[in-house]
């Protein structure tokens, strides 16, 4: 169950020759690919493109009935390869994943079929993750498209040039025999814009036809001696064709300005910011019409070296607007216009920040050092700095008064009571060395849980914890989700610790979703799914491969079941490694399913029953271990309802799911029996009303009897 769905709005994409598109950038990009004659389409999903992924399953009707085929891959690496397929045929083909992580993986596949080159236009749409926005590490794509010499689009962040890009970006393979990658960042990807549209085309060359005429060229396959030709066919005829491709079609632009004396070169993806941070030092105006010359670079490898030279001529200076480290383009753009002596000052990272997202603030501080520098009479038509001075004001005003808000587990998720049993089994047998992964028990890095010191992948967790394959009195832990031992944790975590008799624990969080990316299926999700096989067990896939002690735990929220199990295999004797697999569905894919089924029948007059807790204020002792075992953002604090007692007690808001771990974990800690589940009924039978009158009259004829004792002993 993706988060969310896009039922309604792909019926969009069979919009024919002269209609107008109005919506998404996902959905763009996913029409602009079935105007372009796509033949199949794969990808793995992740931030910000899971959407795109979630779109294509959508809209899987509408690809099929122009028989393009579509997969959601294992992995990126799956998706890439899937590309092979453009190496012989005539085949358009496209894949997506996010960057750069999903680059990473994919690293092997990408690098073999640019090496080789391909017939048909093979597409790379990668979600560009860079910036505050971010969850995964800093780094940039740029660095691979060189390695590999794959040529990256990077389109202005508006629907008509987004889509032009993807139908270039076609053509450019095919015409340079070269993978491209179309890079989109997480603003142009939930971008919203029209574009007149033009007829859904069906693939001329279509997979069967492939299929029933198989054809092999073994020069395009990376063995000596033909390794040693790619190299040579991408310097003397993929590049210069690729190079030929972008000035034919003026894939970059160029915009003229009355200062003409510098001007700004900057990547497509970042024209929005500029420009909007030229507007507000008085430079430019909302239509896009600035007094500075700027160079547009939709394609920001490989550059051009005719449009610098002829962009920085006679001009004193120009400004290289990069988003991360290194300045790639930067130090391009010197040797260029060096080797054709010219001698315009280049600016670039020694005005900008060297590292950091590059926001509107940035750039418009930026943009005032650099026109300050060589058109200072200029700045005096801009804005006054009166919005500079509210800024300023603002940002004290706020100074230490906002804290810091870690990412944390949503409330009722599944997977707090796997780490409060950690917690909780520390305090018998001391602190274990956890090794983590890449997904939401992330979070369990950060406080109340301070659990994990290392996470180096998807599905890596328990291959992060090989080195401690040794003989100790204590035995490591390492926690993977569903998502990652599907995508990589069977082989490279599980099946390694058997092959290398591993004596560790390793904890597979099963939501039933890939819930990190969005909730999508996977192979042990718990519910059919027509399109996909499903309902394939965790436990039976690692029993298959040699581990032998496993145990299974249906429902993560019996804090007793976590704890006895996670003990047992900390101090069993028996050798080999130990796997848990805790089983509970994401509580936020649950809600969004059982939510609207919930508000429907309370609707329809039917009798509905909702669990939550509650704190009994006279019994709370003010401890909040509850809090510090559980982090739950439905606890909170309240002021004490008791003059007497000045420590605050902990309160349950409305957020509560009543997944019943606060009250769990007031038990197996031995804590206090403050806490209470309350069933909230609407829509109560009859019967139900007859049994709440009866509890009321009980309960009210001890609280008028207390009352009265109350009052005679005073």
């Amino acid at each position: 169950m993706a988060e969310r769905s896009f039922k309604e709005e792909v019926k969009s994409l069979r919009l024919g020759d002269g209609d107008e598109f109005a919506g998404e950038g996902i959905l763009a990009i996913t029409k602009a690919l079935l105007q372009s004659g796509v033949s199949y389409v794969g990808g793995y999903q992740g931030a910000p493109i899971s959407h795109l992924m979630d779109v294509l399953a959508d809209a899987n009707d509408i690809l099929e009935d122009l028989g393009v085929h579509f997969e959601s891959s294992a992995s990126e690496a799956t998706a890439a390869a899937m590309l092979a397929a453009s190496v012989n045929y005539p085949l358009r083909g496209a894949v997506t994943f996010k960057s750069p992580v999903g680059t990473n993986v994919a690293s092997d596949a990408l690098a073999n079929l640019t090496s080789g080159g391909v017939t048909g236009g093979a597409l790379i749409i990668v979600g560009e993750d860079y910036g505050e926005g971010s969850s995964i590490m800093q780094e940039r794509n740029h660095a691979f498209a060189m390695k590999s010499q794959i040529w990256q689009l990077d389109p202005k962040p508006n629907l008509p040039t987004i889509v032009n890009m993807v139908e270039k970006g076609f053509q450019l393979s095919e015409a340079s025999n070269t993978p491209v990658m179309l890079q989109v960042r997480i603003r142009a990807c939930h971008v919203y814009g029209r574009f007149a549209t033009k007829d859904n085309v069906r693939p001329s060359f279509t997979l069967r036809d492939a299929m029933e005429n198989p054809r092999r060229d073994v020069n395009r396959i990376v063995l000596p001696p033909a390794s040693y030709l790619h190299e040579k066919e991408k310097v003397e005829k993929r590049w210069p064709a690729a190079v030929k491709f972008i000035v034919d079609n003026k894939l970059n632009e160029m915009t003229e300005g009355d200062l003409s004396e510098i001007g700004i070169a900057l990547q497509g993806g970042m024209y929005n910011t500029a420009l909007r941070a030229l507007e507000l030092v008085g430079l430019a105006d909302a239509f896009g019409n600035s007094r500075i010359p700027l160079y547009v670079l939709n394609v920001t490898y490989p550059l051009v070296d005719e449009e610098f030279t002829r962009f920085a001529r006679g001009k004193k200076a120009i400004l290289i607007v990069e988003e991360g480290q290194p300045e790639f383009i930067e130090q391009a753009v010197n040797t260029i216009l060096r080797r054709a002596d010219i001698q315009t000052k280049v600016h670039g990272k020694d005005i900008f920040p060297m590292a950091g997202e590059y926001t509107g603030q940035v750039m418009k501080d930026a943009f005032g050092k650099f026109i300050a520098l060589y058109e200072p009479q200029a700045m005096s038509t801009g804005a006054t700095p009166e919005g500079d001075n509210r800024r300023k004001a603002a940002v004290a005003a706020l100074d230490g008064k906002v804290h810091g808000r870690p990412p944390s587990f949503c409330t009722g998720c599944p997977e707090r009571p796997i780490f409060t049993a950690m917690k909780l089994v520390e305090r018998e047998l001391g602190p274990h060395h956890v090794s983590c992964d890449i997904g939401c028990h992330l979070f369990s890095i950060l406080p109340p849980f301070n659990i994990g010191a290392t996470t180096m992948g998807y599905g890596l967790g328990g291959a992060g914890a090989a080195a401690f394959n040794t003989v100790s009195d204590k035995r490591v832990i390492s926690v993977m989700g569903d998502g990652g031992f599907w995508h990589n944790g069977l082989v490279s975590s599980v099946g390694n610790a058997v092959f290398n008799k591993a004596d560790n624990v390793i904890i597979v969080v099963d939501n039933g979703y890939s819930a990190a990316t969005g909730g999508q299926d996977i192979l042990s999700s718990h519910h059919p799914s027509l399109m996909r096989n499903t309902q394939n067990a965790i436990e039976k896939a690692v029993r298959g491969i040699g581990v032998t002690w496993a145990r299974t735990i249906e429902r993560t929220y019996d804090l007793k079941a976590m704890v006895s199990t996670l003990r047992e295999a900390l101090t069993t004797p028996e050798k080999g490694p130990k796997v848990i697999v805790a089983q509970s569905e994401c509580m936020l894919n649950k809600q969004r399913r059982v939510r609207p089924q919930m508000n429907q029948a309370i609707k329809d007059g039917k009798r509905v029953v909702r669990e939550r807790f509650g704190v009994d204020p006279d019994t709370c002792t003010g401890d909040h271990s509850c809090i510090r075992l559980s982090g739950c953002p439905s606890l909170t604090i309240a002021p004490n309802p008791d003059p007497l007692r000045k420590d605050p007690i902990t309160q349950v808001i409305n957020s509560c799911v009543g997944c019943g771990l606060c009250g769990e974990v007031s038990h197996a800690a031995v804590l206090c029996p403050s806490f209470y589940r309350a069933s909230i009924i609407n829509n109560p039978t009859p019967a139900d009303l007859r049994r709440k009158k009866l509890r009321d009259a009980v309960i009210g004829f001890f609280q008028r009897r207390l009352a009265r004792r109350s009052l005679a002993t005073a």
